[in-house]
C-alpha cells in the first residue's frame, strides 16, 4: 500500500518536536505566518496601486449626478452673463 499513514506522520511530528523543541517550533510557526501575512499585504498593496495608476490614466472624470447639475447651472449663468 501506499502513502504515509497517520501513526507515521504522529511519529514524525513526535521527532521534530524532540528535536528542534515546542519554543523554537512555535517562532518558526510565528515567523513563518508573519511572512505570509506581510506577502498578502503587500500583494494587495500592489493590486491597489495598480487601480490608482489605472484610474489616473483615464481621460475622464467620473461626476455625480449633482455634480453634472452644478455645473450645468455654472454654464448658464455665464451665458447669461454674455448675454447682458
Amino acid at each position: 500500500m501506499g502513502g504515509i499513514s497517520i501513526w507515521q506522520l504522529l511519529i514524525i511530528a513526535v521527532i521534530v518536536v524532540l528535536l528542534f523543541g515546542t519554543k523554537k517550533l512555535g517562532s518558526i510557526g510565528s515567523d513563518l505566518g508573519a511572512s505570509i501575512k506581510g506577502f498578502k499585504k503587500a500583494m494587495s498593496d500592489d493590486d491597489k496601486q495598480d487601480k490608482d495608476k489605472s484610474a489616473e490614466d483615464a481621460d475622464f472624470t467620473a461626476k455625480s449626478l449633482a455634480d453634472k447639475q452644478e455645473d450645468a447651472k455654472k454654464d448658464e449663468k455665464r451665458h447669461d452673463k454674455e448675454q447682458v
